[in-house]
């Protein structure tokens, strides 16, 4: 066994053992550098170490009974560190530090770093810049108000004077003027945000106590504009991650929209799970992402990859691609790893694994319908290792999306007549899914529900070494939202407009009725 190194910055770095365990060791190890012990127990497969001096070389030993790995790794250097308090910020939880903030971040040169000291700094949105590092320290808060009075907004599409546009701000796919994010990067590069603080967007919503703030009131309205993300990175590049706590957005948690090379990297992502939209990363046109080591636990899905709806999809052609999320923890939310249901520009080449699915309503969830149009196109999609623990149904691919679009109830969406409709301009295409070492356990509705359109079946469904099992109490519900469907319990696998399928060392316990039921599919292989 190994360690690989995922980041250095010049006080901190990011680590992952090169093994075959599901986001935990199979034996807690202590971390020594250079021979001094800094992390006793440490049981997860990605780790991250803080508070380190820029430009030097360190000896990483990690031990236990069942290995010794020794690494050598050197930090980078950096030119200066602003420290936000010598700018003006107080830290009192109080007093609004927004411009303190901004300015040390825009006096900040290059290969500098921009860092907060344990304290309650009170923000509405601040701006990144290329370059830099931003060191939200132990103990730091970034905590943003709650009156969205305070907050500046962003148009949806600006026109430019070449006869095109510019995208600004976005809305569930579509063009949309949107208030500033917590922490917002528009053409931005070469930026890392790292650290063992937090980023507390304050968008209170305790599902317990029935507690909840403006941002969450009447949140399918646009008041002024639609609300912000923690996190919104517009056409950015080279950016990282790393290490904090991302809570109490007001929206999306995490929203990268038409950006590249991107690291996600060790990250705490926290909503209330009744909260609304609360996605924890949502990759939108995005190429080259990588989501590592995370934990979620969130209020709708905890990633969900995204292109845009037909509008932007048409126009831009352009797919989310090259996207890895491996060592990850979901819990609960509406679904583990989503794509969709805005994907008109089409998803391909995801590799999800080494994850754990706790509690969450679905596993891999796949939302479309027709209308996303001929570059809605999903293709190259691949699970392996994974467990799913208590997910009500772990797979669904669902071509009859019914939700967030006015016609959403009409025929054309919930037809499911053969030839009523042709393959044209509005009809989207999913491809090829492998899903290999899965193991789900108490699962309750439904092994797994992929429903593709007469006209465009799905092209091929191959699952290897899949273990199911039911919860002996298992509850009724609807495995996939989409019309006319009766709630059931305890179903195997239900697979219907599909050109390929194969099983291989498939197995199921305590499934009522078929283990596989198949519809219109025209080649089923099992082993």
């Amino acid at each position: 066994m190994r360690v690989n190194e995922l980041f250095l910055s010049s006080v901190s770095a990011t680590f992952e053992l090169d093994n075959k365990a599901i986001y935990y060791s199979s034996s807690p190890f202590n971390v020594y550098l250079n021979g001094n012990l800094v992390l006793k127990g440490e049981k997860h497969n990605v780790f991250s170490l803080f508070n380190l001096k820029c430009n030097t070389e360190y000896k990483l030993e990690l031990k236990c009974e069942e290995f010794e790995i020794t690494h050598t790794f050197k930090t980078l250097d950096e030119i200066v560190a602003f420290n936000v308090k010598d700018f003006g910020a107080k830290g009192d939880g109080e007093s609004d530090d927004t411009k303190a903030i901004q300015l040390a971040i825009y006096a900040c040169p290059k290969n500098g770093r921009v860092y907060f000291e344990e304290g309650v700094y009170r923000i509405t949105s601040i701006m990144l810049k290329d370059d830099i590092t931003i060191d939200l320290q132990k103990g730091a808060i970034l905590k943003a108000f709650d009156d969205r009075h305070m907050f500046p907004y962003l148009p949806g599409e600006v026109p430019t004077n070449d006869g095109k546009e510019l995208q600004l701000g976005t809305w569930e796919g579509n063009p949309g003027k949107m208030f500033a994010s917590i922490v917002l990067g528009i053409n931005v590069k070469n930026v890392k945000f790292i650290g063992q603080g937090i980023l507390d967007g304050n968008a209170a919503f305790d599902s317990v106590k029935g507690i909840k703030c403006d941002w969450m009131t009447d949140v399918k309205t646009q008041r002024i504009a639609w609300r912000p993300r923690n996190i919104f990175l517009n056409s950015c590049e080279n950016i990282v991650f790393q290490g904090i706590t991302v809570q109490n957005s007001p929206a999306w948690t995490i929203h990268p929209y038409f950006s590249k090379h991107l690291k996600f990297l060790n990250l705490h992502i926290i909503a209330d799970k009744y909260s609304h939209n609360t996605d924890g990363c949502d990759p939108e046109s995005c190429d080259d992402v990588e989501i590592i080591g995370i934990k979620f636990s969130v209020g709708d899905d905890c990633i969900a990859i995204k292109s845009g709806k037909i509008y932007m999809g048409m126009k831009y052609q352009t797919p989310s691609s090259n996207i890895t999320i491996r060592n990850c923890h979901m819990n609960n939310g509406h679904g583990g790893v989503v794509l969709g249901s805005e994907m008109s520009g089409g998803i391909k080449n995801l590799t999800v694994e080494r994850c754990i699915f706790s509690g969450t309503d679905r596993g891999l969830r796949i939302k479309t319908r027709r209308g996303r149009g001929k570059y809605a196109i999903i293709d190259g999609v691949k699970f392996e290792n994974i467990l799913m623990d208590g997910v009500l149904t772990p797979f669904v691919v669902n071509m009859y999306y019914n939700c967030c679009d006015p016609d959403k109830d009409s025929e054309y969406v919930y037809s499911k007549e053969k030839n009523k409709y042709p393959v044209d301009d509005r009809t989207p295409y999913i491809g090829r899914f492998h899903f290999k070492d899965i193991e789900c356990k108490d699962t309750e509705v439904c092994a797994g529900f992929f429903y593709g359109l007469p006209e465009q079946p799905i092209e091929s469904i191959r699952l290897e070494n899949v273990v199911v099992s039911f919860k002996e109490n298992a509850k009724k519900g609807i495995p996939a939202m989409m019309a006319f469907e009766e709630p059931r319990a305890k179903q195997g696998f239900y697979i219907n407009n599909v050109n390929s399928v194969s099983l291989e060392n498939v197995t199921m316990q305590g499934q009522v009725g078929k283990e596989v039921t198949c519809e219109n599919v025209i080649k089923i292989e099992r082993k």
